[in-house]
């Protein structure tokens, strides 16, 4: 099969690249990721409502449709399914398509490329085919939003065999792994925390690029107990173990980072040490992530633990409206009950 690609349209406005340490919004921090993806890559290209000229929802895409054109930063139409379709059938001409799905809740009238052709053509193809497609995914709560709009989706597709699903928790780790993203050569849903979008943090956009996607990270070093989180929760977890250590409790963060592939290995190491682990997630507690960290540790740290694994997440209801919201996202509140129970077992 062909992968010969068109060339690349002319850029339209020409503008300096940024370089440096700098202080960025997560949001921004992605954009910068973005933009450096399409101007290392003339295969690469953007699709998604309202992402050429209004930026995207969110803004994340500002100004990329003036500097790389809009045949590389593409305005769809409102149809999900048709974005990922399409992005499908250029990943097979050996394009690189970056797909945005404007809000969580909005996923799901793509639910069946993703999850039937997305995820297992490199499969039944007996690896001829790779779909190196990108399907970025703003989810979670916090931003007081209306029905469809707060959802966390990503156990749905960690789930699916064939998908990479990850989630950065911060702005340096949102600039490294979209990039790490845009090259994969397998589908990557990129689960990209809203309620963090104008957080900043340092950014070093001269660093070199990374490889693979795969790996949680000790974002915070201690002996008492795990504490571990993703996305919009690592930022949790991390207050959390703040207020513990002024209490003389010193907690271990560990931000998992990667749902499909899940690094087990770094989870283990951490709860051999501890002997303690809670598990903290915006998305429902039943059927989560947490519940196959929690077999995992279990099954692999068995003899290590001093307790019970513990979760804390959302509740088996749906997402509430924004007046509660609070009360179902996992609080600091809600994570020191649990690290508490688990130290008193």
């Amino acid at each position: 099969m062909s992968t010969t690609t068109a060339a690349a349209p002319a850029a339209v406005e020409s503008r300096p690249e940024p370089t440096g340490v700098q202080r960025l919004t997560f949001a921004k921090a992605i954009t910068l990721g973005l933009r450096r993806a399409l101007a290392d890559d003339p295969r690469v290209l953007l699709m998604g409502e309202d992402i050429g000229k209004l930026g995207g929802v969110f803004r994340v895409t500002d100004g990329l449709q003036a500097e790389f054109g809009a045949q590389r930063v593409v305005d769809t139409p409102l149809a999900e399914s048709g974005i990922v379709g399409t992005a499908i059938g250029l990943a097979m001409r050996g394009y690189r398509s970056v797909c945005e799905i404007q809000f969580d809740g909005f996923i799901f009238p793509a639910y069946d490329q993703i999850t039937t052709q997305l995820a297992k053509m490199h499969y039944r193809s007996h690896g001829r085919l790779t779909l190196p497609v990108v399907i970025r995914v703003p989810y979670g709560g916090g931003i007081g939003a209306v029905e469809h709009h707060s959802e966390s989706p990503e156990v749905l597709f960690a789930h699916t065999a064939g998908l990479r699903v990850v989630t950065p928790s911060s702005p340096a780790q949102a600039y490294a792994m979209i990039q790490e993203a845009v090259r994969s050569p397998d589908p990557v849903l990129f689960f990209e925390p809203k309620g963090r979008y104008w957080e900043k943090g340092e950014v070093d956009l001269d660093a070199p690029a990374a490889n693979g996607l795969d790996g949680a990270r000790v974002v915070r070093p201690g002996t008492d107990i795990t504490v571990v989180a993703y996305g919009p929760t690592v930022q949790t977890a991390l207050k959390a173990a703040d207020t513990a250590a002024s209490e003389g409790t010193s907690i271990e963060v560990v931000d998992l980072r990667t749902l499909s592939p899940l690094d087990t290995a770094t989870v283990a190491e951490s709860v051999r040490k501890t002997g303690r682990c809670v598990v903290v997630h915006e998305a429902p507690v039943l059927y989560g992530t947490g519940a196959e960290v929690a077999a995992r540790v279990s099954e692999e740290c068995f003899f290590h633990l001093e307790a019970p694994v513990l979760r804390v997440g959302g509740f088996h209801t749906p997402y509430p409206v924004a007046k509660i919201e609070h009360d179902y996202l996992p609080s600091l509140d809600r994570v020191l009950d649990a690290v508490d129970r688990s130290l008193a077992f």
